[in-house]
């Protein structure tokens, strides 16, 4: 049952390259190509679809280091090019995130095209999502978790029930397919937890009360993901509602047993595990440094070998070492490796952007933007409110979860491979995300209107009702 594939390979002459290379124009792109370099040692190779793939590492008899020089060209193009895109915004009065955004959008496929190819920068860059939740759960203690336990859990399911049955409806009445319609209201429910958590961090706003309800809600979005993925084969007519409802079951039993295991560890191995780190490391960080990093990744890569996300674990590992009395001390060891994975993230997301594309569509995209930051916000207002809180906190908490998030290209990849959907807005979700620096930006401005025209409440009512809440849980 094999497949016969032929190939065309190509040899590299010294001589002639050289030559091709001295008649052709200089380009600034030419600088960050590896085309040129050492091409009498590449081999090409050309399938019958045309794709091209480059051999860089030929296998020697003798040992030596292996070295992907495209992804060291990429990663000093993608930090280097971030690096000065935050230092130009921070100096205009701009969130640094905004930089590195604009930053990936020049040098990805749609500008300048200094990277064509980012599947690989990509990958190196989902550990940025990994510590920014670290992070949070370092950040995030249990017992401000018990606060905003209901609102975060039944809120957030019934916001993504809320969103299914009106796009359900809307598919209905527009003559559309009810899976599709069940499916987009989904992906739709789902808000950036790397771009929001980012933002929550940068204001130092992490302890506010809506900040809590926020990353809250965040958290049962991410467990949820995995819940949906068993879902689209049922949405999709390829999974019996007998085997879907098993799929379902088994995650949760799955994800109930990883919660209590990490409890029993939290109390029982863990406090110890960090006290040894400290005394061995009485000299030098680098050993708990190391420590804290492997804990994080190790626990993450559980949760998603038990079919979990990995960002789930990365914020039960934080949430169980914010449980002892090192939990300081971890964050400041790890603050300046989230920064630097977080800003390639952000760049591999800005990569992403298609200016051309942007500009071509540019007012059916502004309208879909429009309407799920409107849509998003006005529903995630009105659970937050339903479930006792203040106008003022129920707004910020709609606010800062209106956007799509980076688990709906996931979510869209699955749903095309089931043909459940026929149109793919990828770059919806891309230039949604780029609009919530914006938003976030006007949150102070819409804040201060509101207290004005005595829409929201003053900040003295807002700490009486963090108190109220803390107490009452």
């Amino acid at each position: 049952q094999a497949v016969l594939e032929t190939v065309a390979i190509i040899t590299h002459d010294k001589n002639e390259t050289s030559a091709a290379n001295g008649s052709k124009p200089f380009q600034i792109q030419d600088v960050f190509s590896l085309d040129n370099e050492g091409s009498e040692d590449r081999t090409t190779l050309i399938d019958k679809e045309d794709n091209v793939f480059v051999m860089s590492n030929r296998k020697s008899k003798y040992p030596k280091l292996q070295l992907d020089l495209r992804l060291i060209s990429d990663l000093v193009v993608v930090i280097v090019s971030a690096t000065i895109g935050g230092i130009t915004v921070s100096c205009l009065g701009q969130p640094v995130i905004v930089g590195y955004l604009l930053a990936g959008s020049l040098i990805g496929p749609g500008g300048l095209k200094f990277i064509n190819e980012i599947v690989q920068v990509e990958t190196v860059a989902q550990f940025g999502v990994v510590f920014l939740l670290f992070a949070l759960g370092l950040e995030f203690s249990l017992p401000k978790l018990k606060v905003v336990g209901p609102v975060a859990v039944l809120g957030g399911l019934l916001q993504i029930v809320i969103y299914m049955v009106l796009c359900a409806i809307s598919a209905v009445l527009c003559g559309a397919k009810l899976s599709e319609g069940i499916f987009v209201g989904a992906f739709l429910s789902m808000s950036s937890t790397a771009v929001v958590s980012k933002f929550l961090v940068e204001k130092s706003s992490t302890n506010a009360l809506y900040s809590q309800v926020t990353i809250g809600t965040l958290i049962l979005q991410d467990c949820v993901v995995g819940i949906l993925f068993a879902l689209l084969p049922i949405l999709g007519g390829n999974s019996g509602l007998v085997r879907g409802i098993m799929s379902v079951a088994k995650l949760i039993l799955v994800l109930s047993m990883f919660i209590i295991a990490a409890s029993i560890l939290s109390w029982s191995f863990v406090p110890r595990f960090l006290k040894l780190m400290t005394k061995l490391s009485s000299q030098t960080n680098e050993l708990y440094q190391l420590a804290s990093v492997a804990f994080c990744l190790l626990l993450a890569w559980c949760s998603d070998k038990l079919g979990l996300s990995l960002e789930l674990g990365a914020f039960v590992a934080g949430v169980m070492i914010s449980t002892t009395d090192f939990a300081h001390h971890t964050l400041d060891q790890v603050e300046a490796i989230r920064n630097l994975f977080a800003a390639l993230f952000l760049a591999s997301i800005g990569m992403l952007i298609q200016v051309q594309f942007l500009w071509s569509h540019v007012d059916i995209l502004l309208a879909s933007v429009i309407l799920v930051i409107v849509v998003k916000t006005v529903v995630t207002t009105v659970v937050v409110k339903a479930f006792g809180y203040g106008i003022r906190t129920s707004f910020l908490v709609g606010l800062s979860l209106a956007q799509i998030g980076e688990f709906a290209f996931v979510l869209l990849s699955r749903a095309s491979n089931l043909h459940l959907v026929q149109v793919i807005p990828f770059w919806l979700i891309t230039h949604d995300c780029v609009t919530t620096p914006l938003v976030f930006k006007l949150i102070p401005a819409v804040l201060h209107l509101g207290i004005l025209m005595h829409w929201f409440p003053s900040e003295s009512n807002v700490q009486n009702e963090m108190i109220e809440k803390r107490g009452s849980s």
